[in-house]
């Protein structure tokens, strides 16, 4: 059997996207506009669950000398459809990025002001 076969035998990918809304802190070196108090970021990351997800972001988000503060999730492109989100042609070619790179996508940051 040759590499290629083998690979092509492989069970599917159990990972699945999900999508979070990370709010950040302030942190020097995190690249966020002068004078904001920190940000919001929706992030589309690939996981087995929505915990392995979030600790994969969290990860890259710290990497990135962002401070993570707080994680919520809004589920998969599946339960997020089931409750009725509109989600554009845009947003699902990220969720496929994110699933067929296994990477964590930051595709909106929202910076807060007093």
């Amino acid at each position: 059997m040759t590499q290629h076969s083998a690979r092509d035998a492989r069970k599917p990918s159990r990972q699945k996207v999900y999508t979070l809304l990370v709010e950040a802190g302030r942190k020097t070196g995190d690249g966020l506009p002068e004078g904001c108090t920190g940000a919001a970021l929706l992030v589309y990351a690939s996981g087995v669950d929505e915990a392995e997800a979030v600790r994969e972001t969290v990860a890259v988000l710290k990497q990135a000398d962002i401070a993570p503060l707080d994680v919520t999730g809004h589920g998969t492109l599946s339960e997020r459809e089931a409750e009725g989100h509109e989600i554009s042609m845009e947003e699902r070619a990220l969720m496929q990025r994110a699933l067929d790179e296994n990477a964590v996508i930051v595709s909106q940051v929202t910076p807060f002001f007093d």
